[in-house]
């Protein structure tokens, strides 16, 4: 029989049979559609073959109108494993148990690794991580995926400023870098306080040093705002000059905006489906409609099972069917206008830090062509201009 596997699987039976009339009980065997294989003749002079475990009973109703003896020698495949795994049940509930047992510990949270972070930042880390599940003891398929973590801390807790989270067996790294700056040494070299960009300045506090301009007035980029040099000309000593002043610099930024702008928005609508994942195999589990929306976008969360330290081939996927649709967006040639000069302002402001910001601008050309409103503008930015460089042999 070619498909061996098939009879393991619904079992098979090895037959021997003995006395007059062997060739004569293989052909009724034949005629009652009793499949039989692996036919050998014994040394004794009886025959031995194997037949399919249903065929049993047909098989007796062969036997008793032939004069052979009939017996069988060896049961295999499945149902047989089962009987006798089923006299052992305690042995293999307990496997089985142990098995479980090990899965869910490899898919529980048992550790998590803060690295590059203060004692009190730590803290307040773990503290959040709590708060959004994330603990020793937790299934990791009830947890927020890595990125949804990362989004979570860097929002809520401002003496971060970036942070990455990564899952390696059982333990969550993080590795996190904080806003706050090292403190400036107490000994620093002697230096001059220099323009880093052309600048009117608006704002001067000088805590150490000679300042060599007053405030209103116009400077060039890498000129000397505060000397490190203090004294009487002959009898002059070199300090490290320390100063906060901001002056009132421009950009110049060219934006362009569509007066007719087509987008796609989601509407709030979504279809959820569960699959368990063998390799690139998808078995649904649940929500087996397909999305009935014209337009959509799909999530898909994928939470790999772990076994001890062996991510393993299976995994449940959760995927999102969200719902979207076109929408039209129409500007009149003022609005495009104010939209375009808010779109300049927020690109100059991202590049600033926290205490610069913008105080003015000034359209300097505007055309609406091809639908669209095009400007060049030059914003007002009022910013830190101060720039150190070490006092030389010789200034």
């Amino acid at each position: 029989m070619k498909n061996q596997w098939t009879s393991l699987l619904f079992g098979m039976v090895k037959v021997k049979i003995e006395g007059r009339g062997t060739e004569r009980f293989l052909n009724d065997c034949i005629r009652g559609d009793i499949i039989v294989w692996n036919v050998k003749r014994g040394k004794s002079g009886g025959i031995s073959f194997y037949i399919r475990l249903k065929d049993v009973h047909a098989l007796r109703k062969v036997v008793r109108k032939n004069e052979c003896k009939c017996r069988f020698e060896k049961r295999l495949g499945f149902p047989f494993l089962l009987r006798k795994s089923w006299r052992n049940s305690g042995f293999i509930i307990g496997l089985l148990a142990f098995l479980v047992v090990i899965f869910a510990l490899s898919n529980m949270i048992w550790g998590i690794d803060v690295e590059g972070a203060s004692p009190e930042t730590e803290h307040l880390i773990k503290k959040e991580l709590s708060q959004i599940g994330v603990k020793k003891g937790k299934f990791q398929f009830f947890v927020e995926d890595p990125d949804e973590i990362q989004k979570s801390l860097t929002d809520n807790i401002q003496q971060i400023t970036w942070v990455g989270v990564e899952l390696t067996g059982t333990t969550y790294h993080l590795k996190v870098v904080e806003k706050n700056q090292p403190e400036e040494d107490e000994l620093v070299s002697p230096r001059h306080i220099v323009a880093e960009k052309e600048a009117v300045i608006s704002k001067m506090f000088v805590e150490q040093g000679q300042p060599l301009t007053t405030l209103h007035e116009h400077v060039k980029k890498g000129q000397i705002l505060v000397s490190g040099l203090i004294g009487k000309e002959d009898e002059q000593k070199k300090v490290a000059a320390k100063a906060e002043i901001f002056g009132e610099t421009w950009y110049k930024s060219t934006i362009s905006i569509p007066l007719k702008t087509t987008f796609h928005v989601f509407t709030g609508e979504a279809t959820v489906k569960h699959y368990l994942q063998f390799g690139s195999f998808k078995l649904p589990i649940w929500g087996f409609k397909d999305p009935t929306f014209t337009s959509f976008e799909v999530e898909d969360d994928v939470r790999y099972v772990n076994f001890l330290n062996f991510t393993m081939p299976i995994a449940y996927v959760n995927e999102t069917f969200r719902e979207r649709q076109e929408v039209s967006r129409d500007y009149t040639e003022k609005q495009a206008k104010e939209a375009a000069l808010d779109r300049g302002r927020k690109d100059i402001e991202n590049k600033l830090d926290k205490d610069e910001k913008v105080i003015g601008e000034k359209v300097l050309h505007e055309t609406n062509e091809n639908g669209k409103v095009k400007l060049t503008v030059l914003y007002q930015v009022l910013e830190n201009i101060v720039k150190t460089t070490p006092i030389v042999q010789g200034d």
